[in-house]
């Protein structure tokens, strides 16, 4: 996935309201930034880091910026929650995921379960319909692994038993952790941030859902798959 236009460089201020952050750009000027995401960004967010923002193509959206990227230990992390299913659904496109390859459709932002809607569905005529759930990783603590979720999420739980259902149901489920940073060597579960979410990914896998995790590639000029991350239990 390639930034449509060049991302501007800046030191973060602050960040507030779960979706705003102040930037002071390189030329010294201050803006306001959107942040998509939700989650706590654990250890990203702290006054000072160099962030990269990327520009609006809009005139009339409020806010002209948003936020893409930070550095952390002369590395970068992509913060941008948005981005992810685009990232999974190009890379399975361009057969990148060996154990996503043979399908003959895919399809994005299908409604399916209680009120749910799957991030990508591949299907075909010749196997079981897979049902791909994308979470957006950034969380890494002392150890040299990533680490899922970085808040409490009781919409990421239901999604792991909606996931579960259509196994049951008898299809194929996947739940996919893109890794949107360059320095881990394997994914575990944050246990201790929420014990509920811990606790349905363990029944989800025993209902036979599968987990597949990858660290990505990335530039100021654009994100791409990197490769497969063991999970560590």
């Amino acid at each position: 996935m390639q930034f449509p236009f060049p991302l501007l460089r800046g030191q973060l201020i602050k960040r507030y309201k779960r979706f705003l952050c102040d930037v002071e750009l390189e030329n010294g000027g201050i803006v306001t930034a959107h942040v998509a995401n939700s989650g706590s960004m654990m250890g990203l967010k702290e006054p000072g880091l160099t962030v990269w923002l990327s520009p609006a193509n809009n005139p009339k959206r409020k806010l002209q910026y948003s936020w893409e990227l930070v550095e952390i230990d002369n590395g970068l992390v992509g913060i941008n929650t948005s981005l992810p299913n685009g990232i999974v659904a190009e890379s399975i496109s361009a057969s990148k995921i060996p154990s996503l390859t043979g399908y003959d459709t895919l399809r994005r932002e299908v409604k399916y379960g209680e009120n749910s809607r799957i991030d990508i569905l591949l299907s075909d005529s010749d196997k079981p319909d897979c049902y791909v759930e994308v979470k957006n990783v950034t969380l890494k603590r002392e150890e040299d692994f990533a680490e899922f979720p970085d808040a409490v999420t009781s919409r990421g739980t239901k999604h792991l038993k909606e996931l579960g259902n259509m196994v049951k149901d008898g299809h194929r489920a996947v739940m996919f952790y893109l890794i949107q940073r360059q320095d881990c060597k394997g994914f575990a579960l944050a246990h201790d941030i929420d014990p509920a979410y811990a606790e349905a990914f363990t029944v989800a896998r025993k209902m036979g859902v599968e987990i597949l995790c990858y660290d990505c590639h990335i530039t100021t000029h654009k994100i791409e798959l990197g490769t497969a991350q063991p999970l560590i239990d």
